[in-house]
């Protein structure tokens, strides 16, 4: 008996990226049984039991043959359950029991019932599946409006291992999957999703720390890194929460970015899905413990997932209780803050993670918390650390991580007359300066790599951030004063432009560069939180 080959194409997620993988079975006559060559691990190994039980319970006869299952590149691990609707077609299709499969990427993990369960890294199957000129897609139906984000009508969802075999043969006949009409929301289309999400709260919620709120506003802005240091209750954590309300939505191809991360990582969930998209158009606020592994931070593992820098890549993250982080997670954060990617050495050659995100950090001033507390009830429990103790602590961040921080806010606990006044400005006004500064933005950079402010490159500055005379003197004045480095004599100059850009102003007035000089001038010391034009 001749033998008969078939082959599928399914997906492995993998870094960024993932990679399409060639799923190809061999039927001849032998002893019955199924090999899997082409290095597969774990899930991948144990497919074949599940395929087999799945083709009994869904009514087919499992082929009483020797089955050689081939997953090409070879040379690459593969570990995904997402493999066994890819590997049950291609014996299908080797058997005679479905038609062709040229031109088609599947997808799904089997249940022994034969149905099909969802699984990770749909969106950017999809993407990679359309940048090699696939067509069609068949993927479980908690995936379908992920797919159809990038392949709407040519993405069939399926329940069940007899509706994708179903589909095969519709395809077979009409050329085409028997794929359900999905149009497209228009917010997907146009990125114009201007309300706040949902559990963020509001700015007008929190009492005084004026400094605070501008500094935040600065941030949303121009996507500048903040540090606000200051005793526990001064609602640090609280405003920081509510950055989410005053930040614009992403354009689409932002959105479909951000959304591909997280499918890689698993971080689509079905419950996203009830609703007309999966698209996440809103900017990524990521606030991970302070316990959090650097793999989880950073990205990695066995399978090499995104971390949480690059879940809030074109977002936040929001480091809480900042130098209670392992010393080894703080300093690997330089490096991506200023590249924007973060690189995973693995045996297997270097990966990429895209990780342009902006930093929050948010600290006590000393490992007891009390310092920076002046009021009079609090003026016979000082602070109960020792120097050593408090700088040992702020060292934490170390003098190149802190570098690279833009705006350094010292807060105090509002005073009893500030936690009585009326009702302070909302998000939404904020949010409206901020839209409008974004806008600047984005049509001033237009036909280049940069997004915001934050991201010019010493080359740009010169030609986006004009000084008039008076705006140049004040910062040489201000620049040896404080004995600034290169690259904080930069950002000096970006959070500058935002102000700028925040009043409508085309050029960097004196005012725009001394309020960026004061958002510049603390944070080196914990002892800053006793300055005060910070306290307020």
């Amino acid at each position: 008996m001749g033998s008969r080959n078939m082959y599928v194409m399914g997906y492995v997620p993998y870094g960024a990226d993932g990679i399409i993988i060639r799923v190809e079975a061999d039927i001849r006559r032998g002893i019955p049984g199924i090999d899997i060559t082409g290095l597969a691990q774990g899930a991948v190994r144990e497919a074949k039991e599940r395929v087999r039980v799945a083709f009994r319970n869904s009514g087919y006869t499992f082929p009483p043959d020797r089955i050689l299952i081939n997953l090409a590149p070879a040379g690459v691990r593969k570990e995904s359950a997402g493999l066994d609707l890819p590997i049950a077609l291609s014996v299908m299709a080797a058997a005679g029991l479905a038609p062709s499969l040229d031109n088609l990427m599947v997808m799904g993990e089997l249940e022994l019932s034969g149905h099909l369960r969802p699984v990770r890294g749909v969106l950017a199957a999809t993407a990679a599946g359309l940048q090699a000129g696939i067509r069609d897609f068949i993927v479980p139906v908690e995936n379908a409006l992920e797919a159809a984000i990038l392949a709407e009508g040519h993405v069939m969802a399926a329940a069940t291992l007899g509706e994708a075999v179903h589909a095969l043969m519709v395809r077979a006949e009409t050329g085409s999957l028997p794929v359900e009409s999905r149009a497209v929301p228009g917010a997907v289309k146009t990125g114009e999703q201007m309300a706040a999400p949902a559990c963020t709260g509001d700015f007008s919620e929190v009492r005084g720390q004026g400094r605070y709120k501008r500094a935040l506003e600065i941030a949303a802005a121009g996507g500048h890194n903040l540090l606000v240091f200051g005793p526990p209750g001064a609602g640090k954590t609280m405003l920081s929460r509510r950055m989410p309300s005053i930040m614009p939505p992403l354009v689409p191809w932002e959105a479909v970015e951000v959304t591909r991360l997280h499918s890689l990582a698993g971080q689509i969930k079905a419950e996203r899905q009830t609703g007309e998209t999966c698209l996440i158009t809103r900017p990524p606020f990521r606030s991970p413990h302070h316990s959090a592994s650097a793999e989880g931070i950073l990205g990695g593992g066995k399978a090499l997932r995104p971390g949480e820098i690059s879940l809030a890549h074109f977002g936040v993250l929001f480091l809480d209780e900042a130098p209670e982080f392992r010393i080894n997670v703080l300093q690997s954060l330089r490096e991506p803050l200023e590249d924007k990617v973060i690189t995973i050495a693995r045996a297997e050659g270097p990966v990429r993670l895209p990780a342009d995100f902006q930093l929050l950090l948010a600290a006590n001033s000393c490992p007891c918390g009390r310092l920076g507390i002046r009021s009079k009830a609090a003026a016979g429990l000082s602070c109960f650390c020792t120097p050593e103790e408090v700088h040992r602590y702020w060292r934490k961040f170390g003098g190149a991580l802190l570098d690279r921080v833009e705006l350094r806010v010292p807060v105090s606990s509002p005073k009893i007359e500030q936690m009585r006044q009326p009702q302070e400005e909302p998000s939404s006004r904020i949010a409206e300066r901020v839209f409008r500064a974004v806008e600047t933005q984005q049509e001033r950079f237009k036909g280049t790599a940069i997004r915001r402010n934050a991201r010019l490159s010493p080359g740009m500055i010169d030609t986006y951030c004009v000084l008039t005379n008076e705006a140049e003197s004040a910062l040489h004045q201000a620049a040896a004063q404080l004995g600034l480095s290169g690259r904080a004599f930069h950002g000096v100059l970006r959070v500058a432009r935002t102000i700028a850009d925040l009043e409508g102003k085309d050029s960097i007035l004196a005012v725009h560069i001394l309020e960026a000089i004061q958002h510049r001038r603390l944070g080196d010391d914990p002892y800053d939180v006793f300055n005060e034009e910070g306290s307020g």
